[in-house]
């Protein structure tokens, strides 16, 4: 049985006219501008709220890697995460019926590792099942399509002493 561990809460407070807005979590002195995507009336000021969705994902798939990696014993390099994601934009601009999301999702991730190919396969579907952000999609009926691409381990050079 694993430990409980526990909950961890995030407070946002966002403020704005129009379809911009700033962003600021409580506790932290980062601060998230948006805007809407030009299809829906933005200035193109700032990343829409869904290219920092799709954002989200791509950096939560590596934190998340991060996390699996060391529970499973194995060495990570280098990241490159993608995503490709097409919007039916038909409730969101017109206010029809249905559930305003995105249609599909593809996300690539290409990791330098360690892993021999049997390990890597088990270590992505691991990522997926932990991945917030992936189960915020899935949960919500995106289909979501994965690649899990293994890139040689590159040796970082030990620093000169």
């Amino acid at each position: 049985m694993s430990p409980q561990i526990p909950l961890v809460t995030f407070r946002l407070t966002g403020q704005g006219r129009g379809v911009a807005q700033i962003v600021r979590e409580d506790g932290s002195a980062h601060v998230i501008q948006t805007d809407a995507h030009p299809a829906f009336g933005g200035g193109d000021t700032a990343p829409s709220p869904l290219a920092y969705a799709l954002a989200a994902l791509t950096s939560c798939t590596q934190v998340t890697s991060q996390i699996v990696a060391r529970d499973h014993g194995l060495k990570l390099g280098a990241f490159t995460v993608s995503v490709d994601a097409k919007l039916d934009p038909t409730v969101l601009a017109t206010g029809a019926e249905g559930v305003s999301n995105f249609t599909q999702l593809t996300l690539v991730a290409s990791i330098e590792t360690d892993a021999a190919p049997a390990q890597f396969a088990h270590f992505g579907a691991e990522v997926e099942r932990r991945c917030p952000v992936t189960q915020l999609f899935r949960r919500s009926g995106v289909a979501v399509t994965t690649e899990w691409r293994a890139v040689a381990l590159v040796p970082v050079p030990a620093a000169a002493e």
